[in-house]
Formats: C-alpha cells, structure tokens, sequence
C-alpha cells in the first residue's frame, strides 16, 4: 500500500494539482485584499460608506451580511477574470496541430486506381 501511495503521489498530475492548489490559495488571499483594501473603498465613495462588508439588515433575530455577499462576488468576478486570460495566453502560446484527415477506404480505392492509371500510361509510351 505504502509503495501504491508513492506511486501515486510521484505523478506529476498530482504535483501539478498540488501546485495549483497551493497558488490558487495564495492567489485568492492577494485578490480578497485587493477587494478588500481597494475597491471596495472605491465603491464605498459612491455608496457612502467606506466598508462594504459592513452592510448588514437585520430582521428579527437574524442578521443578512450582504455587503460581506458583495466582496465574495467582486472576489469571484476577479479571480474568474484572471482565470478566463491565462487560460487565453495559454491557448495563443500553445499552437493547436490541425486535425489529420483520415481518408475513408473509397478514398484510398480512388487513389490507388488513379496512382495504376498513371503507371498504365507511362508504361505504354
């Protein structure tokens, strides 16, 4: 079990995957303090309040953070953002190989016939 489990863990899927995780978290924290620190005080000048997170109703006894709802979206919209254009990097700097086209057997058949027809032809000039 214990060598099926370096196995495992010795792919490069795996490291890759790990890598990311680790990336993406610390990827998550700079941008939750860009919302944070940033523009959510930008919003805040039109809103007029400074923090979005403070934004709060209560009713009753329960207590609705939406401003708090709002930093998560505005996080969201960010790292989706950031996402969505490295992937487009990667795409334009990995240059798709276009698909072979396989020919059907009818295909081949008329090749073949047409490569007989020209050997025909030479042969009785």
């Amino acid at each position: 079990m214990l060598k099926e489990f370096k196995a495992f863990i010795s792919r490069g899927n795996v490291i890759d995957l790990a890598v990311g995780v680790i990336i993406g978290g610390a990827f998550t924290a700079i941008v939750t303090s860009l919302t944070t620190n940033l523009i959510n005080p930008f919003i805040g000048l039109f809103l007029g309040q400074i923090d979005l997170s403070n934004l709060m109703v209560k009713v009753g006894g329960a207590t609705f953070k939406y401003g708090a709802f709002i930093n998560s979206i505005i996080n969201f919209l960010i790292i989706a953002f950031v996402v969505f254009v490295i992937i487009k990097v990667i795409n334009r700097v990995i240059k798709k190989e276009p698909a072979k086209v396989v020919p059907d057997k009818k295909e081949l058949l008329l090749e073949e016939i047409r490569d007989l027809l020209k050997n025909e032809n030479r042969e009785i000039k």
